[in-house]
């Protein structure tokens, strides 16, 4: 049953596992499974461990009790960082991240840890992009944040820096997947984003305090990246990049794969083209990508979207309609769409004085469902305009 680390030893046993010299992921959690709790591997025998599968270096490396010293080095420091930790079995844990090949045992976290349980989607590309990947991956990021979702990347230079941008400068929430230590500022331009996302959105990595960033380590964090991710979404990248390496984890994650397409002469859209080519979802619009989500996904973000219009206007959420009620909102939207133009934003209170029969939650309703399918786009001052 999933819990929280409530007690400094429970913590202190937790960092010590992740602290044993050659103690994988895999070989972490067949051991937890077989004992139980850190703490019971901890009390095994050598004997009892090497029949749990471990090398007698290994079985002989955590009966020392010598990874002790480690782990209250990083309690310390995660202390001085304000930095949290999840374990496996936490109740804060993504859920998402539970169900691949090898999630990490626990996570290090800084900032909010709630995010975790969000709906997420990826966005991720090269770290040297052209004007038109930067710009489209502003305007995705952006939209995506609004549409409720939150944003995940790498924090790396370019595609990510963007990425991250956009979703806090629109509103929404980020996460940042480190390849180091969440203490680790890299790369180091990036202090002002790593500040506002601490403090914003969240910093994970399960990498230990203090870490640095090997270049090995990238391609290990890439399967967080995508793991903890409903989707995910490429921006540019050359055919053997780390975006590449995400698309792949996220296939065989089962996760959604999305790609922004781009100009063939350009070594940046080989990537993303041939992974369109190969059965990624073309995008265009944000839409491209929502549509494409678990149908309860959908629902959960149509719902917050509502209650978020709702609450800026100071009304009550609309409950959302059980199956077999949402004709009248069909005819509803039918009437919106004939209403509204193009060309002429119309503003929230002016559109319900000119529809009759309808309450103020209803019209809310209609219009997050066709914005979410990209018939309708909301402007700033809540103002609607037609998409078609």
């Amino acid at each position: 049953m999933a819990t929280t680390i409530s007690t400094h030893e429970e913590q202190l046993h937790w960092l010590a596992l992740t602290m044993v010299p050659g103690l994988g992921v895999i070989t972490t959690l067949r051991v937890l499974d077989r004992f139980g709790t850190p703490q019971a591997v901890f009390r095994a025998s050598p004997s009892e461990l090497e029949a749990a599968g471990l090398t007698s270096a290994l079985a002989r490396s955590i009966a020392s009790g010598i990874a002790y010293e480690d782990a209250v080095d990083q309690q310390q420091r995660m202390m001085d960082e304000g930095v949290e930790l999840l374990s496996f079995v936490d109740a804060r844990y993504p859920p998402l991240l539970r169900e691949i090949f090898d999630p990490p045992a626990v996570l290090f976290a800084k900032g909010r840890v709630e995010l975790l349980q969000r709906h997420c989607l990826a966005i991720v590309g090269t770290r040297r992009p052209t004007a038109y990947g930067f710009a489209v991956a502003e305007r995705l990021a952006a939209d995506l944040a609004h549409a409720g979702l939150t944003i995940v990347s790498g924090m790396a230079r370019g595609i990510d820096s963007a990425a991250h941008q956009s979703a806090l400068k629109a509103g929404g929430d980020t996460i940042a997947v480190f390849g180091c230590g969440v203490d680790i500022l890299y790369p180091v331009e990036n202090r002002k984003l790593y500040d506002s996302i601490a403090q914003n959105g969240l910093v994970i990595s399960e990498f230990p305090m203090g870490s640095p960033a090997y270049p090995q380590n990238f391609p290990i964090r890439n399967r967080i990246v995508s793991g903890i991710s409903e989707g995910v979404l490429i921006i540019e990248g050359a055919q053997y990049s780390g975006s590449a390496i995400t698309a792949r984890l996220a296939s065989e994650q089962g996760r959604e794969t999305f790609a922004v397409p781009g100009n063939i002469t350009s070594k940046m859209s080989w990537g993303p083209n041939l992974l369109i080519k190969t059965g990624a979802k073309l995008v265009q619009e944000w839409t491209d990508v929502t549509n494409e989500l678990p149908v309860k996904v959908r629902r959960d973000l149509t719902s917050e979207g509502q209650q978020k219009i709702c609450l800026e206007g100071g009304e009550e959420p609309p409950a959302i309609p059980a199956e077999g009620e949402n004709e009248p909102l069909k005819v509803l939207a039918r009437k919106i769409l004939s209403q509204l133009k193009v060309d002429q934003p119309q503003q929230l209170e002016a559109l319900f004085e000119s529809l009759t029969g309808i309450t103020s939650s209803e019209l809310i309703a209609v219009l997050f469902d066709l914005e979410m399918s990209g018939l309708v786009r909301q402007l700033p001052g809540k103002h609607f305009v037609k998409v078609w």
